[in-house]
């Protein structure tokens, strides 16, 4: 049973602890619930609560993407009615289908894939990171001491890579919260840029990187042996490319 707390900040918090799992909480509100969930057991409790039934509801619901018939039928629905009868004497029954269908499209394209993380949430964790000072948990730049500090502490072994020779250099590791679950966050530092990247198992088949940026950061994303990555920086393009293709060629040394 969660521990109650009737405080107004507690009641607050609960509140921006779903708005934060849903991916719709602006990142200076995220390091102020990160500071105060910190502080309170009851909120802490409560977040892991959210998270757990976060990551049943999804592990319940299956991805489809829209079929081309369903997409033309959207399309016909919107479009102009067919010639014969008057605008005014078109049947109300054939709006109402014509939204029914458009609601199921849009909830079919707008839902994220299982196991993904939106990536207004990925960002919000890069800037808690540097806002909260908690960056890193275990610093270190040698992978062999980074790599071992998650066993037991997660539910399976992030690969570490060690990139200093190409001026990525590891500064350590952290345990991060992301898609309603533990994961690993890398730190790496290119000149005065840092680089989070985020790692965690997935069903998913390999896929090539793909780019978003929001609020003057990029994330790329990709996924590869049963792993998803991502990658948050203020980098340059360029250089963050560089750094997935590194990353990606780059084979893990036992350790």
């Amino acid at each position: 049973m969660t521990p109650k707390d009737t405080t107004a900040e507690c009641e607050e918090a609960r509140l921006l602890l779903q708005a934060e799992l849903d991916g719709e909480l602006e990142p200076a509100r995220i390091a102020g619930l990160a500071a105060h969930v910190a502080a309170c057991p009851a909120c802490a409790a409560t977040r892991q609560e959210l998270g757990a039934l976060s990551r049943q509801l999804r592990g319940a619901m299956a991805y489809h993407p829209a079929p081309d018939r369903l997409r033309a039928a959207v399309r016909t629905r919107l479009g102009a009615p067919p010639a014969g009868p008057p605008r005014w004497r078109a049947p109300a029954a054939g709006f109402a289908a014509g939204f029914a269908l458009a609601a199921c499209l849009a909830l079919v394209v707008v839902l994220p894939r299982q196991g993904d993380a939106p990536v207004d949430e990925l960002v919000a964790s890069h800037i808690r990171a540097l806002q909260a000072t908690h960056l890193l948990d275990v610093a270190s730049t040698d992978q062999h001491t980074v790599k071992p500090w998650f066993d037991g502490r997660l539910d399976f072994a992030p690969p570490v890579r060690d990139l200093a020779a190409d001026g990525f250099v590891l500064e350590g590791g952290r345990l991060d919260y992301l898609d309603g679950r533990p994961v690993a966050a890398l730190v790496y530092r290119r000149a005065r840029h840092v680089l989070n990247l985020f790692i965690w198992p997935t069903a998913e088949g390999d896929a090539p990187p793909g780019a978003s940026t929001t609020q003057g950061y990029i994330a790329l994303r990709w996924t590869e042996a049963g792993m998803r990555h991502a990658v948050v920086s203020d980098l340059n393009r360029a250089e963050l490319d560089r750094f997935v293709r590194l990353w990606r060629d780059k084979r893990d040394t036992p350790g």
